[in-house]
């Protein structure tokens, strides 16, 4: 498995190579893209004159978890680039805080300067629709990544199934805990479509288990340290709390707020994604993570971008899987994370 995994973390030369494989079971493709969709956008390519390329990511905000989609767009950039003979680039542009506003205002820079693509994860699409679209009316492919198609939109969405990540979470949890116990859970940035059916998805898997109470784990914004701050609130509001569960990749500051209240072994905390820093506290204090797969939604995102660059049809949309992180696989994933 660690090869399958790496094979995809690490990007090819090739344009078409696209691979499936991680978790507890293998991550299934919507759609991939071919050789021969391959062969036909090198076609497009030398049919005119090949030119260098831009390629912009817009994520929620500053983040570790984008720094890790960022990394997978330049490795799949600089694969292009070698298969293209053309230099393709990688313009990061995050905001400093998930906010619809200044995320709306780094579009309109962005698309300002003309790419031939833009990538996104909506803070909130219904609040970035209509620049969006007039983005798109300008011959700007955008792509949505780390988000869900919203209905109607007729966007290709990167990603993975997020009610299911957090179906397995919370019954990963239901499980160590007994199926007892009240259970915290965290909301992330409410707005954000990926966080808001995460946290939906957890409600409606824990309404399964009559003996566990559900309580208000606070809303963390998509920041590590807010996440910390309200964790220790709920934390010495509920000393009788058996289990925690959130909706993002701030999982580092929920269980810093566990190590502090000296509720390791107390407070089972079942969280989201795969950042070192998150890993780092498996098994001690994180007991599992349900994990999205951060680089390879970069790469896919890249190579979406490029075939709508191209005018080739491009799919609704791209799966790229979900991994369980647990005691059992851990120095496996620090490994591949951490690219030893």
């Amino acid at each position: 498995m660690k090869k399958k995994i790496l094979s995809v973390l690490l990007a090819t030369a090739m344009v078409a190579a696209l691979i499936v494989g991680c978790g507890s079971s293998d991550a299934s493709q919507e759609a991939a893209v071919s050789e021969g969709d391959a062969t036909a956008a090198e076609g497009g390519q030398s049919a005119g004159a090949a030119k260098d390329m831009t390629f912009v990511i817009v994520p929620k905000c500053v983040h570790a978890w984008f720094d890790e989609v960022n990394k997978g767009a330049q490795l799949q950039a600089d694969a292009l680039s070698e298969q293209l003979g053309v230099t393709v680039t990688i313009d990061y542009r995050a905001p400093q805080n998930a906010d619809v506003a200044e995320q709306n205002s780094t579009l309109e820079q962005a698309a300002a300067t003309k790419p031939d693509g833009i990538a996104l994860d909506p803070v909130d699409y219904e609040g970035s629709k209509a620049v969006i679209e007039e983005i798109q009316s300008q011959g700007i492919p955008v792509v949505l990544f780390d988000a869900p198609s919203p209905e109607g939109s007729g966007l290709t969405s990167v990603g993975n199934d997020f009610s299911e990540q957090a179906t397995i979470a919370a019954d990963k949890l239901a499980e160590l805990i007994g199926e007892e116990g009240k259970v915290a859970v965290m909301q992330g940035f409410p707005s954000a479509p990926n966080h808001a059916e995460r946290y939906q998805a957890h409600l409606d898997a824990l309404a399964k288990y009559p003996n566990i109470e559900v309580i208000d784990g606070g809303i963390d914004n998509d920041n590590i340290e807010e996440a910390q701050s309200q964790a220790a609130a709920v934390l010495a509001a509920n000393p009788d709390l058996k289990g925690y569960l959130n909706c993002d990749a701030c999982g580092s500051g929920v269980a810093a707020a566990i190590e502090e209240a000296g509720k390791q072994g107390e407070v089972t905390f079942v969280a989201m994604d795969n950042l070192i820093e998150i890993l780092d506290y498996i098994p001690s204090t994180i007991s599992a993570t349900s994990s999205t797969l951060p680089q390879m939604q970069g790469q896919y995102a890249v190579l979406m971008m490029y075939q709508a660059s191209l005018g080739l049809d491009i799919p609704q949309g791209i799966d790229t899987g979900i991994a369980v992180i647990d005691e059992s696989n851990i120095e496996e994933w620090k490994a591949i994370v951490g690219g030893n």
